[in-house]
Parts: structure tokens; C-alpha cells; sequence
């Protein structure tokens, strides 16, 4: 059974795992808060101890097929678009790794003439030696596909299902093969099946009601845990940002929901990493550190290039679609397109400063991939 029959089911057959995870988001009193804030921050301390994992998103490519109202990426937006070679994305990754990560995210929009399989497995190979850990945010694949780049040395997969509420991923999804619900639905099992030892999932909140979302990402979240038990699970909770396009969410998610939703998370499910980025501002990223939450991009940029200008002799434009040659204003613009606007804009030495003076100490490196094989 996929978890695509259990989301379907899922207003009928709450677990009770669930059904506890429901109770946790529904609106409480500041005394009731409190007394989460508190039982979170204790469990955080016996499952994960007094450390913060510090991972950087690394931007390959903003090319996509998919119209997608809320992404900056979206195919028919007017941005300047790049794909970096292999050699350029080896000079983004050099700058991370001196800024002391040994953990990293590739992201890329999904369009297979650019970023494909194979372009993919030559970035990980051309990575692995530097990095303990490499993730990947991509476009949905087959495990066949996934198979060669775990072969080439990552270990991470992440995909965001953006909204569980199949009339409004219908409407957001305009075109392309992000249309297909329940493909996207099944990546992470294919990805395990593949041989990731990590799986992120998470939704983009402010697409939907949050707390619906929420309630689905729980029961993905449990079902991951049962049927993918050999990996490690992390959960994601970004809110919409800004972005090219500019979509408006129809929902809000203030911040006591966001800092109440950490909690939730950490109480019902206490082994799970919790991921917050730097879509958030920084003054409730420090308050949320020690909530639940146990990774944390720092330093980010989101687009292709952005941590040393890679890619700018290369840059093209596209009008829905159709690449046209660039018009540069001045130099300042010669670069590509983000995908959605950074709140926390701060260094990662001055986040790994933060965490050091609230007791948490910064972790840049995984365990070696070598331990594996032993």
C-alpha cells in the first residue's frame, strides 16, 4: 500500500499517532504553550543532546518545465536562468567547504535536458571527497535513477510535496509533470528503495490551511517511519517567501503557529530531525533552536552561482519559456535568478556564534560515509 491510499483515507483513518499530533496544533492557551515549549525542548535534549546540524543549500540549476504559481523557478517566469558545469559547481561547493560545511544540499528546478541523471551522478562524484554528507532536491526520478547517484555518493533525498490537498496542488501545478500528484507522492519511497539512508519531506506552508498540511505531513512522516525504517527521517516546515511571479498565499501562519508546530512535531514523533532555513527571519530562528529543531542551513543562497558568481558568462533569459539574449541594466545584474528571497542573511559563523552562546554546538560534518561500509 503507497501512503497515497492513506492520505485519501485519511479524514476517515487517523492512527493514533496522528489523531495526538492533531490534538498538539489545535489552538492552545500561552500556559499550554509554555508547557509544550518546554516538553519539546526536553526531548530535543535526550534524542539529539545540545547540537545543531549546519548544511548549505547549493543551487545547480533554476531551469524548469513546470509552471508553478508560487516558485520563482516557474517555467514561464521572465528570469535569467544558468546552469553550472560541473567544474563551476566544484567552485561553489570549495567556497562552502572553507566556510567550514561538510554537509550539503544540491537543488535544482527539474528539466531533464539540463539536469539530468547523469549530470547529476558527475556533481556527487565530483563532490564526495570534500563532503561527508550530499543531499539532493531535484525533480521526481525513478529508482533506477535514483540507484546511479546514491552509487555516486549521495545519501540524502529530499522532496517537498509543497500541499497534500489534491484541488489545490491541482490549481497551483498549472503544467509540466509536476501535475502528477501522486508521482511526486512516491518519490521518497523510490528513493529509499534506491538506498537513500536519508529522507527530508516537508510542505510549503501558506499554500493551504496549515493546519490540514500539517496533519498529512504527520501521517506521511509516521508512514515513512514504518515502511522506510532503515533511514533517517527529517521534516522540513518552510513558509512561503517572496519570489518572481508574485504569488500572494491566501494563507497566513504567524510565527506562534510556526514555533507551535516545532513543538507538535518534536512531541509526537521525538527521533525525527526537524529543518528550519533561512526562509525565516533570524530572530525566530534563534528562538526555535532550541524548541526542536536540530539542522539549519546558514549562509544560503538561492540561485545558481550565488556564493561565488559562477556561471554569469553563461547566463540566458527565457519569456515563458523561449530563451531570448539577457538585457544587463548594469553588472550587478549579471546573475541568476533566486529561487524565493532569504530572511536570515546572516553568516555561518555568526549563526554557529549564536548557537555556541545558547549552549547548542554547531555541527558541520557527518559521520563519514566510510563507516557504512564497516
Amino acid at each position: 500500500m503507497s501512503f497515497a491510499r492513506v492520505l485519501d483515507n485519511l479524514s476517515l483513518n487517523k492512527s493514533a499517532a496522528v489523531l495526538r499530533f492533531e490534538q498538539l496544533i489545535a489552538p492552545i492557551s500561552s500556559a499550554h504553550f509554555e508547557a509544550m515549549a518546554q516538553e519539546a525542548h526536553s526531548l530535543t535534549l535526550q534524542n539529539f543532546g545540545r547540537t545543531m546540524r549546519l548544511f548549505a543549500p547549493l543551487y545547480l540549476s533554476n531551469e524548469c518545465i513546470n509552471n508553478c504559481r508560487y516558485c520563482g523557478f516557474s517555467r514561464d517566469n521572465p528570469i535569467l536562468r544558468v546552469t553550472l558545469t560541473v567544474d563551476e559547481v566544484m567552485a561553489e561547493a570549495q567556497h562552502l567547504a572553507r566556510a567550514g560545511f561538510r554537509q550539503v544540499l544540491l537543488v535544482a528546478g527539474e528539466h531533464p535536458k539540463f539536469v539530468s541523471r547523469d549530470y547529476l551522478a558527475q556533481c556527487v562524484r565530483a563532490l564526495a571527497d570534500d563532503f561527508s554528507s550530499i543531499a539532493i532536491e531535484v525533480g521526481p526520478m525513478e529508482t533506477g535513477d535514483y540507484i546511479d547517484i546514491v552509487n555516486a555518493g549521495a545519501d540524502g533525498l529530499v522532496v517537498y510535496h509543497e500541499t497534500y490537498d489534491r484541488r489545490v496542488y491541482v490549481d497551483l501545478h498549472t503544467s509540466g509533470p509536476k501535475r502528477d500528484f501522486n508521482s511526486r507522492l512516491q518519490c521518497l519511497e523510490r528513493g529509499y528503495a534506491a538506498g537513500f539512508r536519508r529522507l527530508g519531506l516537508g510542505v510549503l506552508f501558506g499554500l493551504t490551511d496549515w493546519r490540514h498540511d500539517a496533519i498529512a505531513l504527520a501521517a506521511h512522516t509516521e508512514y515513512l517511519l514504518k515502511h522506510c525504517w532503515q533511514a533517517q527521517i527529517t521534516v522540513s516546515l518552510p513558509r512561503l517567501r517572496p519570489a518572481a511571479g508574485g504569488f500572494q498565499p491566501q494563507f497566513s501562519m504567524s510565527d506562534r503557529d510556526l514555533a507551535q508546530l516545532v513543538c507538535a512535531f518534536r512531541i509526537a514523533f521525538p527521533q525525527v530531525g526537524i529543518v528550519l532555513s533561512t526562509r525565516e527571519p533570524a530572530a525566530l530562528r534563534d528562538a526555535l533552536m532550541s524548541l526542536g529543531v536540530t539542522m539549519m542551513s546558514a549562509g544560503s543562497h538561492t540561485e545558481p552561482g550565488g556564493y561565488t558568481r559562477q556561471g554569469v558568462d553563461h547566463l540566458h533569459q527565457t519569456i515563458r519559456g523561449r530563451i531570448v539574449a539577457p538585457e544587463f541594466q548594469d553588472e550587478a545584474n549579471q546573475v541568476a535568478s533566486s529561487q524565493f528571497d532569504i530572511s536570515d542573511e546572516r553568516s555561518p559563523d555568526e549563526i554557529a556564534t549564536v548557537l555556541r552562546e545558547r549552549g547548542i554546538e554547531p555541527v558541520w560534518k557527518d559521520w563519514d560515509q566510510a563507516l557504512a561500509a564497516v
